[in-house]
Order: C-alpha cells, then structure tokens, then sequence
C-alpha cells in the first residue's frame, strides 16, 4: 500500500485581484505557509498558467515548475473543468457558458466547442510537459435539460447524446494516452457524468479507454443520496484524483433535492467547510487507502458559511489529519509461528 499524498490545494477558488492571490509566485507563498504540500492549477488564466504555451514549450513549463518548487510545492494536477465543460453544451446554456469562453468565441457555438477541444488537447500535452499523471475535468452535457424524466423524452435521445459525447471525447482521451495522462472527469451535477451509472455509459461508448477516469469527490454524491462509500468500492480501479470536500443535506417538508430555486445558503444541501458537513471523511480516507491510491488529497474549498481564508487553513490541518501513514508489515507479525510448506502440508494431512 502507498500513503495518500497530501494536503493538497485546488486554487480555482482562491484567485483573485488582491495579493497574496494575483500571482502565482505570491499564492504559492501563501498555500506553503498554511502547510500544503502541493497546488492543484485551474488553466483559464495566464496570470497563473499560459496553457498553450505550456503545452508548446518544455522550457516554459519547467519555469511554472521552478515557480512552485521554490515554495515547496508540487502541482499535483492541472485542471480544465471550465474549458471541459464547454467541449458538449446544450443550446439553452449558450448564453449562460459564452463568459467562459473567451470573447472572440462567443455566440458562436462551433467555435466555442473547437476552442473548448484545443484547449484538452493542450492540456496533455502540458501535463507531460509538467511531469503530470492525472488531469481534472468536467465532460460538459448535451442532455442535463432532461436529468427529470417529464416531459418524456424522446426515444433514442440519451443514446444520441452519449454518441455524441463520447465522438467529441475519444480522440482528446486518445492524445491523454499518448501523453501518459489519466484524464479524470468529476462526476458532477449538471454533467452529463454525473454518477456511476453515467460513467458506465460514457465508458462503454469510449471502448473502456484506459485513460478515461475518474474525480472522487463525495460532496456531490451527498447532495444527490448516492452511497459514495459505495461509489469507492465500486470504482476504486479508475479514481485517479480526490477532492476533499464537505456537505450536507437536510430535506425539510418544504424542500430535498432539487432545493426550490433557492440560494447556496438556504439549500437543503449545501457545501461546507471540511468538518462542518456530513461525509465521513475518516472512512473515506480508509477506504482509498486500502485500494492503494496513488494521488492526492486535494482540498476544493466550497462553503455558503465560512470564511474562504479560514476554510483554506482548517483544510490543511484536517487533510493532514486524516491521511493514513500506512504500514509495511502485518500487525499481528509478532505471533507468527514461522512455518513453511512442508509443514503446511503434514498440518493437512496432505504429506
């Protein structure tokens, strides 16, 4: 077994106009200073990370490297999920996608979608570039319109959709193998992967292609009622990447799932800060350790409550808290009897 690396931070969250978080240089300062281990860089702003160039140019991504490493830090992955998200959308979220897009791409949909797709492509090769092994994104959605089965939908229609999804994936999937990259989609409502069951979909239409892989992270799957303990055992062989990330859900009489329009704050299930919602983190953390998980605890600091710069140094200390140092020998070692084969077999009766 392999000890979870850690604590890790996802910055997309924290970037901003004001120092310590308008540079990569100043917020890699501050990540160390609360005691992360390693960053996690979203790639839509080159204050940060000029994808494309870091894609072209070795010596380019070696200097981001430099950056990072003079704080102590690694980057643990790079992250596309804006730009994954605009890879598969449906026309009624045209609008509402185009300020993710940059502006020479808006009300222009095809050409959004090619963009969206240079930028995956990019993103391989940058993470080779960068010494990666994983990579975070979302898989956009042709169908989320009709997550609710009312009115009907039309025969065939989930099919087309996950068709046309996956030809929009594979040969991105295809340049991630090339690269050495696993390509890690967080299942994520308002995805087309968003559960287990969507994955399997996704999976199947993909040829089960071996870069094609997974996000964990149980927030979401507490805001749906899905057993994430569950999600793990299942799916443990294609969890490549770990957001730690709380919630919580509390139906009422007057709300559950779908939260009746309202604000983050008045939801019936809400993000919060790590220790301040439902997910059995302890368990979770013994789980992937007993898969052998390879990657890194990576806090996504979400939270309607809590002070992001609070949350941020409480995350730190419970990622480290949690993470299991695990052991190389068996603990009940001492009691052995030092038997061998010869032994086991006159035991039996066998010899």
């Amino acid at each position: 077994m392999q000890t979870i690396k850690g604590p890790g931070i996802f910055l997309a969250q924290f970037i901003g106009d004001q120092a310590p978080f308008n540079s990569l240089d100043s917020i890699c300062g501050w990540a160390a200073g609360l005691g992360y281990k390693a960053i996690q860089l979203p790639t839509t702003d080159a204050r940060f990370i000029d994808l494309h160039k870091a894609a072209e140019s070795k010596s380019y991504a070696d200097e981001i490297q430099g950056v990072v490493q003079s704080h102590g830090l690694e980057i643990s992955e790079l992250s596309t999920h804006i730009q994954g998200q605009l890879v598969a959308v449906h026309p009624v979220y045209d609008d509402l996608f185009d300020g993710f897009a940059p502006e020479a791409y808006r009300k222009n949909p095809k050409e959004r979608t090619k963009w969206a797709i240079s930028q995956l492509h990019d993103a391989a090769k940058a993470s080779q570039h960068l010494g990666l092994n994983a990579h975070a994104t979302f898989s956009g959605s042709l169908l989320w319109p009709l997550i609710y089965p009312w009115p009907q939908r039309p025969a065939g229609i989930v099919e087309e959709g996950f068709k046309e999804l996956a030809a929009r994936w594979l040969p991105i999937l295809d340049s991630f193998d090339k690269a050495g990259v696993d390509l890690c989609y967080e299942t994520h409502p308002s995805e087309d992967l968003h559960d287990g069951i969507t994955f399997e979909m996704f999976l199947e239409r993909v040829g089960n292609h071996p870069r094609a892989n997974l996000l964990y992270d149980p927030s979401h799957f507490i805001l749906q009622g899905l057993k994430y303990l569950d999600f793990i055992d299942i799916y443990h062989e294609r969890i490549k990447m770990f957001h730690v990330k709380d919630a919580e859900f509390n139906p009422t009489g007057k709300q559950g799932v779908y939260g009746g329009y309202q604000n983050w704050i008045d939801r019936a299930g809400r993000f919060r800060s790590l220790g301040d919602g439902q997910v059995d983190f302890k368990s979770i953390f013994s789980k992937l350790s007993r898969y052998d998980f390879k990657g890194w605890a990576v806090l996504e600091w979400e939270c309607a409550l809590k002070d992001a710069e609070v949350g941020a140094a409480e995350g730190a200390v419970f990622i480290k808290d949690h993470i299991i140092p695990v052991t190389n020998k068996v603990f009940d070692d001492f009691a052995s009897s030092g038997t061998d084969a010869s032994f086991n077999q006159s035991f039996l009766g066998l010899s």
